[in-house]
């Protein structure tokens, strides 16, 4: 049996992935401590506040990678973009307005994709990835990423996500690039 044959991504809608935030924080807060993210304990907590209210949301999807033993080793989850989203319009160059338009059903929205480095380059987070996005029926996926996260921009070109524009995510944030997938 490979190592990939003995991980398990469960999909999870709000309340169960609620109920796992401390799975979903243990495997975010090592991921993110990493360069070169390098995020702070409060940059942390200020992420699982906003998870908290994410998951709360109605259209919310998660997945968590597991072991066969239950050791949380990635997480993805994020939900479809509202007609009133903010997101578009952190871009540094604006898109025209066919590419941002949102109607709660077209683009999901990314939030968040971790996988631990002992089970990276093995296939989990292509599984984690394949399984938050099983019959949501969007069209696209819409996600920012660190130019200098390197190993994850790969992945993301290889899975056919391409840069559409750059952002400042959130007030005092570094530049991120903007990559979206057609999903169609």
């Amino acid at each position: 049996m490979t190592l990939l044959e003995k991980i398990i991504v469960e999909p999870l809608d709000g309340p169960a992935a609620a109920r796992s935030e401390p799975d979903f924080r243990l495997v975010y807060a090592e991921v993110f401590a990493e360069a070169p993210y390098e995020e702070s304990s409060d940059a942390v907590e200020a992420t699982f506040r906003r998870f908290r209210s994410q998951v709360r949301k109605a259209t919310f999807r998660g997945a968590l990678a597991r072991t066969a033993d239950g050791e949380p080793v990635g997480i993805a989850y994020g939900y479809p973009l509202s007609p009133a989203t903010g997101w578009w319009d952190r871009l540094i160059t604006p898109v025209p307005a066919d590419v941002r338009r949102e109607d709660g059903h077209r683009t999901f929205g990314l939030m968040e994709f971790a996988v631990q480095a002992p089970w990276r380059r093995l296939g989990v987070g292509r599984r984690l990835h394949e399984v938050l996005l099983a019959g949501g029926g969007e069209e696209r996926v819409l996600l920012n990423a660190l130019p200098a996260a390197e190993a994850a921009q790969a992945a993301y070109r290889f899975w056919g996500y391409r840069k559409v524009g750059e952002a400042h995510p959130w007030e005092d944030a570094a530049l991120h690039d903007v990559m979206v997938l057609g999903l169609g």
